[in-house]
């Protein structure tokens, strides 16, 4: 399971963000712990008032917690992996909320805690959290006998192919996925031995090599965006520098914008714009019975709740009636029939009301 957390302020913004129905199929407040709030905007509110007694600008510690591809979790292996995390980086019995997000039925979590101490009015230190968290990704795969990615295993043999927050924006910006383009360039840097090989190749996708404002190798693709190389080779400009000479040597990004737009743009251009057309086409149909069965979903889980709900009324109002009153009741008291009664109650209901609310 990957783990990713930092310290946060902002307590609103969070709160707004991890409650967002528009980015999710579902999202249900799981654990609310040790706030005075009955939400997650109530209870951020309260963490920020108890930050102002103290120095501390970011009280809050968020984590996500995001399992492989095809595992299957329940919320019990959330909450496992949370006290497990908890109890590594020090914040044992802080107040804590837990999220659960699900999306094209895939679920993930986030847990945020209040890293004030209520006793001192100190913040929690969190020191090399980072390495403590990796720590525990490690047991939680081996825990699930998942295969473990090789970045976790051995740091030098980290996945190109994980990008950093800016690269993803870049993608989102254009519509597309960031592995088509290091996919494509890895095979284009295997298939070449030499500079005008590689370029060669990178041109057959409409992409070109180019000196980077920092002397380093930038690609720049159809759209006109520009990409660090070494970043999506997952490379260092050493090994770069073997095969592509000087960087001084390239034409600058401006001048391949230029060329781009002289030779190839418009026939390359017109292709993107009908398949991207095409492929709207299809996600559009896709996304529209994907909304549908969501909303359904939401019905049919709203439904279900107000079921557990009268069900829990009833099963109360009934346990509740079984206790005798009045004298008869004191004198069960005093027999301790009455408390015979209550725990038949419980082994009797409890069970039955559990299965209701797994």
């Amino acid at each position: 399971m990957i783990l990713k957390a930092s310290r946060r302020g902002g307590g609103a913004d969070l709160a707004a963000h991890l409650m967002r129905l528009d980015e999710n199929d579902h999202v249900r407040l799981h654990e609310l712990r040790g706030f005075a709030g009955n939400d997650l905007h109530e209870a951020f509110q309260e963490a920020h008032a108890i930050a102002r007694a103290t120095k501390c600008e970011k009280p809050l510690f968020s984590l996500s917690l995001n399992p492989p591809q095809d595992a299957v979790l329940t919320p019990a292996d959330f909450e496992a992996a949370i006290d497990m995390v908890e109890k590594k980086v020090g914040l044992s019995g802080q107040p804590r909320a837990i999220v659960i997000h699900e999306k094209q039925g895939r679920m993930h979590a986030h847990c945020v805690w209040l890293r004030i101490d209520a006793q001192s009015l100190t913040a929690r230190p969190l020191d090399f959290f980072k390495n403590r968290l990796q720590d525990c990704s490690r047991e939680l795969y081996l825990q699930h006998g998942w295969e473990m990615p090789r970045g976790l295993i051995d740091s030098s043999k980290r996945d190109p192919n994980n990008f950093t927050l800016a690269q993803w924006q870049q993608a989102k910006r254009l519509g597309s996925d960031p592995r088509w383009l290091s996919a494509i360039v890895r095979d284009c840097w295997a298939r070449s031995d030499s500079k005008p090989a590689f370029e060669r190749s990178l041109a057959e996708h409409a992409l070109f090599v180019a000196r980077g404002d920092r002397r380093g190798y930038v690609l720049v693709d159809h759209a006109g965006e520009v990409h660090s190389l070494s970043r999506v080779l997952g490379m260092k400009q050493k090994d770069l520098s073997a095969r592509l000479g000087d960087p001084a040597a390239l034409r600058s990004v401006d001048t391949s914008k230029a060329e781009f737009a002289k030779t190839m743009a418009p026939s390359i251009q017109r292709h993107v714009a009908d398949s991207k057309a095409q492929f709207a086409k299809r996600a559009a149909k896709l996304e529209e019975r994907r909304v549908d069965l969501v909303i359904q979903q939401r019905a049919e889980r709203a439904s279900m709740v107000n079921r557990h709900k009268v069900a829990f009324d009833q099963s109360t109002r009934e346990r509740a009636a079984r206790l005798p009153t009045g004298l008869r009741g004191l004198w069960h008291r005093l027999t301790g029939r009455y408390s015979e009664i209550r725990h038949d109650n419980e082994r009797v209901d409890m069970p039955l009301l559990a299965g209701h609310f797994l």
